[in-house]
């Protein structure tokens, strides 16, 4: 008998009584038949912090959890672990959170290239720039939608995040005009975080910093995935580490003090030689957070359609990039604060979010633990709204220019589940 992602997903979807029954029964079967050799067991395909947190607000304690997790779940003791140690912390900031407020997400799809595994709503600024204004029109219009939506029910805006794509693709005209309009709309001096995503060095210049800077950005991230240049190469980026070091110092001459920095573990072809030399270069610089991401084959990505010409990690060897990004981040005092898996990652491993005491992002928080509404704005948005233990969601198109030509569907089906 066998499990497989999409199974397990299905059956994590439903209510959390079906999902331990469910799962409880299945582990029973699969202990009659045979062994789960994963380093998660039978928890592919959910959130393992939040079901943590579900199983202590029913009652557990943690090492009851913990003891579930590795004897009923096949979960290895260090993930077990791993679980609980996130959400003891998430837990501590959920409590902080304001529960009548909602987080904005704002989607900019463009981005000088496409990465070898993004299978994101992006396109490449270059190639579809005509696009570009129409889309800023469009994305206006929705965010003044959802401005008059917040005002009139007086609902607080807790955290803001402008995602992509690459947001630090637009050109500093249309970067200042997009900060502008989130100022203008929104109460920016009770925002308790406020990120955008500077992922890629060769779309960041002085100028935009500084117009981040002083539209109150109090959080950015700068993205090398790995410090490597031959495997920068390999996954289509346009710069070198070099740059990366650059534009950090950069961001910070510009006062930025929390800079997140993304590295991916089991990027084609690189052996734990590579990864190491990746942290040794990231510890130098000792940003306030960095997220670890295992390596995902993700549908529609190149490398999904062109898996055959690269060489994959071996699981052990993605197993052992995560160990050692853990015993690396810890002796600079940065301890995980958010966990999430996705499908078709290496391993069945997992994404890891590391930082200083007081760095922690509180929106990667709140939409993977999925304790407040999220409004997304903008091409591929999925707005959540939490009611209770009820979710509710919306969808925007995820092309562009299908975006663009269907703005106003678009706000009419926020309007449908808002009001």
């Amino acid at each position: 008998m066998s499990i497989d992602g999409k199974q397990m997903s299905d059956c994590c979807s439903s209510d959390d009584e079906q999902k331990l029954l469910i799962s409880k029964l299945i582990s029973d079967l699969l202990k009659v038949t045979t062994h789960i050799d994963l380093p998660w067991g039978m928890l592919t395909g959910i959130r393992p912090a939040k079901m943590v947190r579900e199983l202590i607000e029913s009652g557990m304690d943690y090492d009851a959890v913990y003891s579930l997790f590795v004897n009923s779940y096949d979960v290895h003791p260090d993930k077990a672990k791993l679980a609980v140690d996130v959400a003891k912390k998430e837990m501590s900031l959920i409590s902080d959170m304001n529960s009548n407020a909602v987080s904005l997400y704002i989607g900019i799809p463009f981005c000088p290239t496409r990465c070898l595994y993004c299978s994101f709503t992006s396109q490449s600024i270059k190639f579809s720039n005509t696009l570009v204004e129409p889309y800023m029109k469009s994305l206006f219009k929705e965010i003044e939608y959802v401005k008059n939506y917040i005002n009139e029910s007086h609902i607080p805006v807790e955290t803001i995040y402008i995602g992509g794509g690459t947001p630090t693709a637009l050109n500093e005209y249309n970067l200042s005009k997009l900060c502008d309009k989130i100022s203008d709309s929104f109460d920016i001096s009770k925002v308790k975080e406020y990120t955008v995503e500077a992922g890629r060095p060769d779309t960041i210049t002085k100028e935009k910093l500084s117009i981040l800077k002083s539209n109150s950005v109090s959080r950015i991230s700068i993205n090398p995935q790995t410090m490597n240049q031959r495997t920068l190469d390999i996954i289509g980026r346009r710069h070198t580490p070099q740059d990366i070091v650059n534009c950090y110092h950069m961001a910070r001459d510009e006062g930025f003090n929390h800079i997140n920095m993304d590295l991916i573990a089991g990027l084609p072809g690189e052996t734990l030689s590579d990864f190491q030399h990746t942290l040794n270069s990231i510890k130098s610089l000792n940003p306030e957070s960095v997220t670890v991401h295992t390596m995902s084959i993700k549908h529609g990505s190149y490398l999904d359609m062109n898996y055959s010409m690269y060489t994959p990690t071996a699981v052990s060897t993605v197993n052992s990039m995560l160990t050692a990004a853990d015993k690396a981040l810890r002796k600079l005092n940065k301890f995980p604060y958010y966990l999430y898996r996705q499908k078709n990652m290496l391993g069945n491993l997992e994404n890891i979010g590391y930082c200083n005491s007081g760095s922690e992002c509180l929106y990667n928080i709140y939409i993977m633990e999925e304790v407040q509404s999220i409004i997304s704005l903008g091409a591929g948005g999925s707005t959540k709204v939490i009611n209770g233990d009820n979710i509710e969601r919306v969808f925007n198109v995820k092309e562009v220019s299908e975006y663009i030509k269907r703005i106003d569907e678009m706000i009419d089906r926020k309007k449908l589940l808002l009001t």
